[in-house]
């Protein structure tokens, strides 16, 4: 019996790779779902469903689009980090990616092990941003005014964990100034209390901050990354106004369950590579203040094994918690 079993296991094992290997050459076959873990409206809802529209017709199959918000990303993530690995589920993610699982200690998936990294749409800036009412004219009045009050400034985010919260926290840490987090579950609630004067700032995507900024409807005091975008040449740096390790940099990125078969993951890949290609797709992407970041899966699988490490000494240093 013990024999007959063995070779039972041998021939089922040799059908279940024959039979994925079928799948793999004939994907994609029916609709594809993409999961994106935060609301509508946010940069991580409006960037990703800009490329999966160009996506759905170069692989000829449509994608449906689900928003599952909720833990900074997690809950969305976790949930296709579970689904079937065939190809079928897609996961639309920010750099939150490799921060709200940190922050949460029941998370139920690990990014670097659960998740394939497949491609990198783009990367780009979050720009401070403050309500016009505010006195601050620089981001050396902001700095002032908030350690001369500590714990009088509140700044919000799209949740906790999210890639807006850990700039916030960043820039809070190296100005040494406190702030209270106001988690909001998508960006459209963050921009209408900062229009309302309800909180004091927004690290914002650069693409949503910038039609606010030129109406005169907020005020832009500093940037979020190591060098000033073009679209806001004078607005400062962190490092500019003397403030160390505290630039960061949103980026967006697509994933499937870690045991996708390869043959799938090259396929999105190179799909994915003809639509950033595009010249419609590019300049789609620079009006929404992203700028091409071209990697490998494994470049990205790497990208976010640093950032997971480097993100989880901040959170302790800074005693950042949910």
């Amino acid at each position: 019996m013990t024999r007959f079993l063995r070779v039972f296991c041998l021939y089922a094992s040799f059908w279940i790779a024959a039979a994925t290997q079928v799948q793999a050459q004939d994907w994609p076959a029916r609709l594809i779902k993409a999961t994106i873990p935060f609301g509508p409206g946010s940069a991580a809802d409006v960037v990703p469903r800009l490329v999966f529209e160009h996506l759905s017709a170069e692989l000829g199959q449509p994608i449906v689009i689900e928003n599952r918000a909720g833990g900074g990303g997690v809950v969305g993530s976790a949930a296709v980090a579970k689904s079937d690995p065939d190809g079928y589920s897609l996961l639309a993610q920010s750099s939150a990616l490799t921060i709200a699982p940190l922050m949460f200690p029941n998370a139920s998936f690990d990014p670097s092990r659960d998740l394939a990294s497949v491609f990198m749409i783009g990367s780009g800036a979050n720009v401070m941003i403050v309500p016009k009412e505010r006195p601050w004219r620089t981001i050396q009045d902001f700095i002032a005014a908030a350690k001369a009050k500590p714990g009088s400034i509140s700044f919000g985010s799209v949740g906790i964990g999210s890639a807006v919260h850990i700039s916030s926290e960043k820039f809070r840490y190296a100005a040494g100034i406190e702030a209270i987090h106001v988690p909001y579950r998508a960006g459209p609630e963050v921009i209408a209390d900062i229009l309302g004067g309800r909180i004091d700032l927004y690290f914002c995507p650069l693409a949503t901050a910038l039609p606010l900024i030129r109406e005169g409807q907020v005020r832009a005091l500093v940037v979020s990354t190591s060098k000033r975008v073009a679209e806001l040449p004078d607005v400062p740096t962190p490092a500019e106004i003397g403030l160390k390790d505290a630039d960061s940099e949103i980026w967006f990125g697509v994933f499937v369950p870690a045991k996708t078969p390869r043959e799938v993951v090259d396929k999105l890949h190179a799909a994915a590579e003809k639509v950033l290609a595009t010249s419609a797709t590019q300049v789609s992407l620079t009006k929404l203040g992203l700028e091409p970041r071209p990697m490998k899966p494994a470049e990205m699988d790497d990208l976010v094994k640093r950032e997971l490490a480097a993100n989880q000494e901040l959170i302790k240093a800074a005693g950042i918690k949910p």
